[in-house]
């Protein structure tokens, strides 16, 4: 069998990336689209004691592990440091240990827990760790914070304190492989952009553990961030820091507007361009247009949190809600979107039912604010309507 994979990368004169892309995945988490793949990150520190630090997702074992046995040149690992146990980054720990069972898996009371429900029947070779808990390895020393819920409840990251990298777990991750962005983000455009997707849907729940955690590891001043997912982050941390600071407080990461909507025949989508050119033509300075029945609701949920404005239109269905913008609310509420404005159009022939169950889904959100009236369309935008959209528009930019 032929293994294709990347070349080993040097992040220190002891610390190596040994990950691999997986660019032939769809969806992420059998969710979440990823057109440039992913990348499934891991590394090792060759000092007098070895460890390597976390697995890789099952797809990828035998290339991950091909990278392992060549950056250790034949020594063996003394310790596998497990800071998340979901399956795209333990996936290979079975194979690991197989392969050198002398190894000591080194994570969280609750992930060796979880480590268990994964392996049942296997026997392993484990160190419970918690906060503030060190591990020496010789001149590199590992200090242990634990990160619940960031963004599962076993989850740690770890610092070493010579080179002081901070090994970020699934924190400051982006979709995409590193074969398309560069191993240290050197041909990433917008590290933001994918970044922002991905930690809203992954993370974004997650806002006050997120706090916590930066509280943690922000004194510590590390100079290199390696994360689980994305590029290794090496220059201008205090961008991405002041990105994370936004996003886990629910803040505006962009003045403007945002119009979701969620249209069955046309006539719904026509109200909602024309409500952007009204916005416009009021000094918005950005207007982001999403059509909630055939974009990728993963971007529609970033757009949601980047801005602290939004405008729902959505048709009645059923006597209730068209499902598109159901479901979209459904998602924000359990991301726990909050701190916004949110309007609201609605549109039915007979029976504009629309309105009412958005509000009440709303309504039942945290530091939610709907203003303005809900503007009513009867299966076409009339003339008519235009005042009643004037007036909303001015509402949202008030």
């Amino acid at each position: 069998m032929i293994i294709l994979r990347h070349m080993i990368k040097r992040i220190s004169s002891e610390i190596k990336y040994i990950g691999v892309d997986d660019v032939d995945l769809d969806l992420f988490e059998s969710q979440y689209v990823v057109p440039e793949g992913m990348a499934y990150n891991s590394y090792v520190i060759l000092d007098e004691k070895v460890a390597v630090m976390d697995t890789v997702d099952a797809r990828k074992g035998a290339e991950w592990l091909a990278n392992l046995e060549e950056a250790l040149g034949g020594r063996k690992p003394d310790y596998l440091v497990v800071h998340h146990m979901e399956p795209d980054h333990s996936g290979t720990i079975l194979e690991l240990v197989r392969k050198y069972p002398d190894v000591q898996i080194v994570a969280t009371a609750k992930a060796l827990v979880f480590l268990g429900q994964f392996f049942d029947g296997e026997t392993f070779n484990t160190l419970a760790v918690k906060e503030g808990d060190t591990l020496q390895l010789g001149a590199h020393t590992l200090r242990f914070m634990m990160a619940p819920m960031v963004h599962w409840p076993e989850v740690m990251v770890s610092f070493d304190s010579q080179d002081k990298v901070l090994f970020a777990a699934d924190a400051f991750g982006k979709f995409g492989a590193l074969s398309k962005c560069g191993y240290f983000g050197e041909e990433d455009d917008d590290w933001a952009c994918e970044a922002r997707r991905y930690y809203f849907n992954i993370c974004g729940k997650y806002g006050a553990p997120v706090q916590v955690l930066l509280k943690k590891v922000l004194p510590l001043a590390p100079a290199v961030i390696a994360p689980l997912h994305g590029p290794i982050l090496r220059e201008n941390l205090g961008e991405y820091i002041d990105l994370y600071q936004t996003w886990s407080t629910y803040g505006v990461e962009t003045e403007g507007v945002f119009v979701a909507c969620a249209s069955i025949h046309g006539g719904t989508m026509v109200a909602a361009e024309k409500l952007k050119e009204i916005l416009l033509a009021k000094g918005c300075p950005k207007v982001a247009l999403a059509d909630l029945t055939r974009d990728d609701q993963a971007e529609a949920v970033e757009d949601a949190f980047r801005y602290g404005k939004m405008v729902l239109c959505a048709a009645s269905y059923d006597g209730g809600l068209f499902s598109p913008a159901y479901n979209f609310i459904h998602t924000l509420q359990m991301k726990s979107w909050q701190k916004k404005k949110v309007a609201l159009v609605e549109n039915g022939t007979w029976a504009p039912t629309a309105g009412k169950v958005m509000k009440e889904l709303f309504g039942a959100m945290k530091d939610v604010e709907i203003v303005g009236d809900t503007v009513t369309i009867r299966s076409r935008l009339k003339e008519g309507d235009i005042p009643a959209l004037e007036a909303l528009a001015d509402a949202i930019l008030k």
